[in-house]
């Protein structure tokens, strides 16, 4: 976006909340909480997705921050960034208003 008028605070919300756009990475971010680290392969044998349609979803999570991914020899290993998704949580908070 890189609009000069946007906080980039704004942009980054923005970014995550598209990340989240779709159920099957909702899905990932909930397997990835439960189990704390995956690898790829794992979230395709609980996911009715073809490996490619996963590693694309791992992706944009991935690119919003949400997601963090370490290689370990020929595969890498995923998990939430939970001070990320914390951040999230607060500013949408944030976002409703709140009666005194």
């Amino acid at each position: 976006m890189s609009d000069k008028n946007i906080p980039l605070e704004d942009e980054q919300l923005a970014e995550m909340c598209k990340a989240l756009g779709h159920p099957a990475r909702i899905q990932i971010l909930k397997h990835l909480l439960d189990e704390d680290r995956c690898i790829c392969g794992r979230i395709v044998e609980i996911m009715p997705l073809a490996q490619s349609t996963v590693s694309q979803h791992l992706k944009l999570l991935k690119d919003a921050g949400l997601v963090q991914g370490e290689v370990e020899g020929p595969k890498t290993c995923y998990c939430v960034n939970r001070e990320m998704l914390a951040r999230l949580g607060l500013t949408i908070n944030s976002l409703i208003p709140h009666t005194p």
